[in-house]
Parts: C-alpha cells; sequence; structure tokens
C-alpha cells in the first residue's frame, strides 16, 4: 500500500486555468501567509487534526431537523423562539452548496481567476428575501458561548467568506448571520447512554469587505517566488507551525554538520 501523500493541489503561475480555492484556505492565508504559500504553491500541507466525529454527528442531526421544516415550508421553533422573521431556504442547490469537498457555493473571481467556493451548513430566508447564512458549531465546555464576542476569529471570517460568496452569486443577504451553537453538558449526574445539549442562536454582524482585498493579495503571493517571512501570522504573532518547522530545521541541520566533521 503506497503511503499517504501530503501533497495538495498547486498553483501553477504559468497555467491560463481558473486555480479552486477553498475557503479554508483563504483563511489560512490570513493566518499565515507562509503557511498557505507552503501548501498552495509547494504542496506541503499542514498537519492534520483528528477529525470530530460526534461534531459532525451533530452537523448531520441538526441539517435533518432544519430539512424535515424546509421540506414543510415552516419555521422551526428555534426562529420563533428568538423572534426571526425566516424560513428555512428551499432550494433544490442546497445540497450542492453544502457539498464543500466537490461542489459547494462558488465564485470566480475574474481579476485573480481565482475561484473561491465553500461549503454552508444552511441558509434561511426572511419574509423580505433576504438570505441569512447559518453555520452550526458543536463543543462541549463549562460555560458555552453566548455572544459574538466568545467567537473564534475563524469562525467570523467563515461566515464573512459565506456571506460574500453568495452576494457574488447574485443574492440578497442579511448582514446578520446566526451560529447555532451546540454545547455538551458535562454536567449530568450519569451518561446514561446520552449527551444532553444546550443550544443556543449567536448572531453575527460582520463585514466581507476584506474578502476580494485578501484574494489580491493571496494571488499576488502565489505568483511570486519569493516566500513570506515567518512570524507573520494573522494578528501579529509568530505561527506555531513556521516557528517548529524552523526549530527542527535547525536542529536538524546541526546534526547533519556534526556528523560531517
Amino acid at each position: 500500500m503506497a503511503a499517504p501523500s501530503h501533497r495538495s493541489r498547486t498553483f501553477d503561475p504559468a497555467s491560463p486555468e481558473p486555480f479552486k480555492l477553498s475557503r479554508s484556505k483563504l483563511d489560512l492565508f490570513v493566518e499565515c501567509p507562509r503557511c498557505a504559500y507552503l501548501d498552495l504553491r509547494l504542496g506541503v500541507k499542514r498537519p492534520s487534526g483528528p477529525s470530530f466525529t460526534l461534531n459532525n454527528a451533530v452537523d448531520e442531526l441538526l441539517k435533518r431537523e432544519f430539512d424535515a421544516h424546509r421540506a414543510a415550508g415552516t419555521a422551526h421553533p428555534f426562529m420563533a423562539h428568538y423572534g426571526i422573521d425566516a424560513v428555512p431556504f428551499a432550494d433544490e442547490r442546497m445540497d450542492e452548496w453544502r457539498d464543500a469537498l466537490r461542489r459547494g457555493i462558488a465564485y470566480l473571481h475574474e481579476p485573480t481567476n481565482l475561484i473561491l467556493r465553500g461549503g454552508i451548513d444552511d441558509a434561511w430566508v426572511t419574509s423580505a428575501g433576504e438570505l441569512i447564512i447559518v453555520d452550526y458549531k458543536a463543543t462541549s465546555k463549562k460555560v458555552g458561548p453566548s455572544t459574538e464576542d466568545d467567537l473564534y476569529d475563524a469562525y467570523k471570517r467563515q461566515m464573512e467568506i459565506y456571506q460574500w460568496l453568495f452576494r457574488r452569486n447574485g443574492f440578497a443577504v442579511s448582514p446578520t448571520g446566526y451560529f447555532v451553537y451546540v454545547n455538551g453538558d458535562s454536567d449530568a449526574e450519569a451518561f446514561d447512554a446520552k449527551l444532553e445539549f444546550d443550544v443556543k442562536l449567536i448572531p453575527y454582524a460582520g463585514s466581507d469587505a476584506w474578502v476580494e482585498p485578501a484574494l489580491y493579495d493571496l494571488k499576488a503571493m502565489l505568483v511570486s517566488d519569493e516566500i513570506p517571512a515567518i512570524g507573520t501570522a494573522f494578528g501579529g504573532g509568530p505561527c506555531d507551525f513556521c516557528t517548529y518547522r524552523e526549530a527542527a530545521g535547525k536542529a536538524l541541520q546541526a546534526i547533519h554538520h556534526a556528523h560531517k566533521k
């Protein structure tokens, strides 16, 4: 059996074909341009983390629950509880938009020749015809998040990219998206083969104004032969992956030089 590959599809500066870029790769660039260059230009991906199968199960169950109301054209009780005038958006492309690996919602940004795409969890539609982009999140914390201040910056950028993609595809999109946040309760007296969840709806009104400039910056990086410097991670701090590679490289080099003497 062949060893698993750690290489990904790479950008070829000489190719006239549009380059497909996932939402997560654009976020990687915002987080750390050097890691993005290694991935997208040189085909060396960051080590992947574990698969959160329990989170995936919660996502799937939430989709089924909202899909039942989508098919019936009714509002989920959750929407009424939070006073949201909307119903799950019924569109034949919903399964396609959710398929992040093969399809998703996509847009060709002609100035950069980059196709940005991403897979949403859900979309609701208001009585005025505006789409509300919705993302499901599952976790287990002693104190779960309740406001947008509790959300990771990566979650916010994810929402903003989805909003940008739908707007570029001609949809009227509400400036406010929602996170359906499911927090597992670990304070129960016993497991009893079931896990209780606290479900909250967290509104987030961000801005997608950064997305297009980021695409221009990303394209400029991809066509360059200059590797971005270490320590350029989003927020100004050093990237853990970059500092690890640097330290490991220096240690191995030192051993190599010592053996040559």
